[in-house]
C-alpha cells in the first residue's frame, strides 16, 4: 500500500512541502525540506536520528511520476522542531527566505491543508472553500483598515500573503520588504528560553539605536500577535535590516 505525497505551498517559501496524512497523523518528507533548503539529507537524517524527541519513519509514498518510492517521513511535531534547529545562517541567501518560511508557517500549513481544505486540498468541501473565502476576505479587509497605522512594508507581506494563502499559490515577496522581527533574529542563533528572555529586551534597545542613528529615524511599530492571543508593538524592521541586526549581535553576542 502506497500514500501519495501532497504538494502543499507554504507562505512566503519559493518550494512547497511534500506531505500526506497517514492514520490522522500528517507527515512531511524530511529529504524534500532538505533539498528545498539546499542543505546535506545525510547530515540532517544523523541528527533527526541523535534526537530523542524526534519521530521518523519510512513510507512508502507515490510521487508525481506515478512511482513509489520508500520515503523518510517525520511527523508534525517533529517537523517544527527540526526546523527551529536550522540556523538560517548556514543556507543560503536565496534558501533563506523559504527556510523562514517553513519555520513560521509550515505547520499551519499542514494543518489547513488536511483540516481546514486550504492551500488547496482537492478533497476540501465547499463550505470549507466558503469559510477560508470569508476568512481571506476579511483579512484583506483588515489590511485595507491598517493602512497608515503599521508598517507599509508589513502591511504590504501580510497582504500577500493572506492573497497568495487564498488562491493556493506561494505569494511574491520582495526579499528586501519582508518582515524581520529581533525575536525571529534570535531564533536564529539557537538561544535557549533562558538565554532568549535575557538576550532580547537590550537586543531590542541596541538594534532600535542603531536603526536610528543609521536611518535619521526611529523605526515604524508594528502590532504583533503573540501565541497567547495578546497584541503588543513592537519596531517594524525588514530583511533589508538584517545586517544591522548582525552587526548588534557581532558586536555583543558573539559569545552569547
Amino acid at each position: 500500500m502506497s500514500t501519495k505525497l501532497a504538494t502543499i505551498p507554504v507562505p512566503g517559501a519559493t518550494r512547497p512541502i511534500m506531505a500526506v496524512q497517514h492514520d490522522g497523523t500528517e507527515w512531511a518528507s524530511a529529504k524534500h525540506v532538505c533539498d528545498a533548503l539546499g542543505i546535506d539529507w545525510k547530515s540532517q537524517h544523523r541528527k533527526l536520528e541523535s534526537k530523542p524527541w524526534a519521530v521518523m519513519v519510512m513510507m512508502t509514498t507515490t510521487a508525481a511520476d506515478g512511482k513509489n518510492y520508500q520515503t523518510s517521513m517525520v511527523d508534525r511535531r517533529t517537523l517544527t522542531m527540526w526546523l527551529a534547529t536550522i540556523d538560517t545562517n548556514r543556507v543560503s541567501e536565496a534558501a533563506r527566505p523559504t527556510l523562514e518560511a517553513y519555520q513560521l508557517e509550515a505547520a499551519n500549513a499542514l494543518d489547513a491543508y488536511f483540516h481546514n481544505g486550504g492551500a488547496i486540498n482537492p478533497r476540501a468541501e465547499e463550505h470549507q472553500l466558503n469559510a477560508l473565502m470569508r476568512q481571506s476576505q476579511m483579512q484583506m479587509e483588515l489590511c485595507q483598515a491598517a493602512k497608515g497605522l503599521i508598517h507599509p512594508d508589513h502591511l504590504e507581506a501580510k497582504a500577500r500573503i493572506v492573497l497568495a494563502r487564498g488562491l493556493g499559490e506561494v505569494p511574491e515577496l520582495n526579499p528586501e520588504t519582508r518582515p524581520l522581527y529581533t525575536a525571529d533574529f534570535l531564533k536564529s542563533k539557537n538561544l535557549s528560553n533562558k538565554k532568549m528572555k535575557s538576550v532580547a529586551p537590550m537586543f531590542g534597545k541596541r538594534m532600535k539605536a542603531l536603526y536610528t542613528l543609521e536611518k535619521g529615524r526611529e523605526p515604524e511599530k508594528y502590532d504583533l500577535t503573540l501565541s497567547n492571543g495578546q497584541v503588543r508593538q513592537v519596531n517594524g524592521y525588514t530583511e533589508a535590516d538584517r545586517e544591522l541586526m548582525q552587526r548588534v549581535w557581532d558586536q555583543y553576542y558573539t559569545t552569547a
